[in-house]
């Protein structure tokens, strides 16, 4: 995410980046991303009751 976008995020929620939920660098997801520490992925999922939703995940060691 550029960082305009992580700035609206935090905003939205009224939290700072450390409080975005964690997943690991190693994790496989991070390596298909070519995610860096610190980086903030968005992650979208399919619903069959919501349709189509976001969440976040900051990337740590």
């Amino acid at each position: 995410m550029l960082k305009e976008e992580i700035d609206q995020l935090l905003d939205k929620y009224n939290i700072v980046v450390k409080d975005l939920p964690k997943i690991k660098l190693n994790d496989p997801a991070t390596k298909l991303l070519d995610a860096k520490e610190g980086d903030v992925l968005e992650i979208k999922r399919d619903s069959k009751t919501a349709g189509q939703y976001s969440y976040y995940r900051l990337v740590v060691k």
